[in-house]
Formats: C-alpha cells, sequence, structure tokens
C-alpha cells in the first residue's frame, strides 16, 4: 500500500510513518520545504500548489496538516493563521482528489473534538451536534473542506482528536515539568473533561480506519473513558509519584497567562466518547488513564 502523509514531522504524522513503515508500507510525505528523496514531495497549500501524479500513486491519502493550537496566544493572527492553514491544505489536498483519474480507496483527514465546544457532564459521540467558540467554528470549516473527496465517492474519515498522551511530546510536553516538580494542579473548577488518546491507540485507530471499509464520516478517536482534569491531574501525579497541589489555579490566573486558549482549550471540554469507533470493533490497547500514563512516560 502506498500512503500520502502530510503532517508528516508533527507527533502524530512522525508516529504514523514510523508504524507504516515498519510494516513495509510505502509512504510519500508532503513537505513544504525542498524535497530529499524519492519519498518526499513538495506542496504549498496556500497557493494550492501539489504535484498531482503523486497523487496517483496513492491508495491511500493521510492529512495531519495544521499550525499548532497551543503553545501562542491567540492574537487574531494566530487565530488567522490556525484557520487557515487547516481550511487551506484540506481545500487543496480534497479537490485535487475529487479530480484525479486514479483516486485513492480512503482519505484520512484530521479534526478535532473542539467540534462539540463544551458538553460539561453531557457525552457526546458522532452524532451529537456541533458546540459554538472559535475551535468549534474551524473544526466546522475544517470538516466542510473534505466534501469534494467525498462527493467523488472517496471514502473519507474525519479523524476528531482528543488529548494525545505521549512521552514525545504533545498535550504532556508543557506540563510534565511542573508535574515533575509537585507542582500539578488542577484547572480552574478541575470539572471540565479532557478526553484523552495514548498514542499507540491513535496510530493503531487509524491503521484500522485505512482499512475497514466501514470506516467513514466523523470518528472521534478519544479512549472510551474521558476523565475530568481533576482526575487527570491525581492520576499524573500518582504515575510520577510526585505531590499534586490541592488548591487549583485560578480561571483569572489562566485566563491572564494564555490569552484566549485557556477559556476553549484548557478550562472547557467535551466529555466525548468514540462511540463509531467501537462498533468498528477497534480494540484499544489502553482504557484506564493510570496505565496509559505509566506506558507512554
Amino acid at each position: 500500500m502506498t500512503v500520502i502523509v502530510t503532517g508528516s514531522s508533527g507527533l502524530l504524522g512522525s508516529a504514523l510513518i514510523r508504524s507504516l513503515r515498519g510494516d513495509g508500507q510505502t509512504v510519500i510525505t508532503l513537505v513544504r520545504r525542498p524535497p530529499r528523496g524519492a519519498g518526499e514531495s513538495f506542496w504549498n497549500p496556500e497557493k494550492g500548489l501539489l504535484d498531482t501524479d503523486v497523487l496517483q500513486e496513492a491508495d491511500a491519502v493521510v492529512h495531519l496538516a495544521g499550525a499548532g493550537i497551543g503553545g501562542k496566544r491567540w492574537t487574531p493572527d494566530r487565530k488567522r493563521l490556525i484557520l487557515r492553514s487547516r481550511v487551506d491544505g484540506t481545500r487543496t489536498i480534497a479537490r485535487a482528489l475529487a479530480h484525479m483519474r486514479h483516486k485513492p480507496r480512503v482519505f484520512l483527514s484530521a479534526s478535532a473534538v473542539g467540534y462539540y465546544g463544551d458538553t460539561r457532564d453531557r457525552v457526546v459521540d458522532e452524532s451529537s451536534p456541533p458546540g459554538t467558540g472559535f475551535l468549534a467554528d474551524v473544526v466546522r470549516a475544517w470538516e466542510s473542506e473534505t466534501e469534494p473527496a467525498e462527493d467523488a465517492g472517496i471514502r473519507t474519515v474525519r479523524l476528531r482528536t482528543g488529548m494525545v498522551l505521549s512521552g514525545k511530546g504533545g498535550a504532556l510536553g508543557p506540563i510534565l515539568p511542573i508535574f515533575r516538580l509537585g507542582l500539578g494542579a488542577p484547572l480552574g473548577s478541575g470539572r471540565q473533561f479532557w478526553p484523552w488518546i495514548a498514542i499507540d491507540d491513535w496510530v493503531g485507530a487509524v491503521r484500522h480506519m485505512l482499512d475497514d471499509p466501514e470506516a467513514r464520516g466523523p470518528v472521534n478517536l478519544t479512549a472510551p473513558n474521558p476523565v475530568t482534569n481533576a482526575e487527570f491531574t491525581r492520576t499524573l501525579g500518582k504515575v510520577l509519584g510526585k505531590p499534586t497541589l490541592p488548591l487549583a489555579v485560578p480561571g483569572f490566573a489562566l485566563r491572564l497567562g494564555l490569552g484566549e486558549f485557556a477559556s476553549e482549550g484548557v478550562l472547557i471540554g467535551p466529555r466525548a466518547v468514540p462511540k463509531r469507533l467501537l462498533a468498528m470493533n477497534y480494540t484499544f490497547r489502553y482504557t484506564d488513564l493510570r496505565r496509559a500514563l505509566a506506558a507512554v512516560l
């Protein structure tokens, strides 16, 4: 199988590529710099530039590229970049695929559980309506750009990913040093849900959907047991053998430090469950947060 992958330098893309190549699959990555070999091809999503000859070779396309959500304050320019990096890239690929003579059999496109907004205690699955806020608006626009590929008959999956647990960075990267100092604490009320998935399960689920003809539409890539921020804090402290602080970090302090990202990316969250993934008979390696954290760390 030949798989085209974007976002290959990111945490998820690099893990997926290692897994695919480890099994002898052919992977071609789309890169924004001069290619360094036959396994790379140049693209510029902002200008709609893409080598369609490379796409003709593909059995599958996995599109993961997009600017990071966290790490920087959401200035107006940053918010435009977050939106455009997702919309432009997805539009470029989906439209190109729709016009291919030899179309890939499956197109997997990144998305996020931010689609659901803040659901508090309400459980949501792939049939639930969208929420409100900047992230929910971004995800709706992002997912809509996959439609040309889907309308052209390509099996299209929207990967609504939650908080991916990895010892190599991602969501755990900025908080591990704090917890290792024994300074971990709940954030805000601590009651907001943080839907999570171990990186091995993320890769396993994506590979499952590459082959499963029933996989299509939105799919939540989260473990079956989402936890609150307070429970996540306690569990991470126990895994690291470190105490956690009894008092929470106030929401106003987080907003001062992180700006709008704190309000949408930290202090609220959806209680999302992987109903469709379970219906596809995907078997999770990690359904217990403590086991998952111990494994990735």
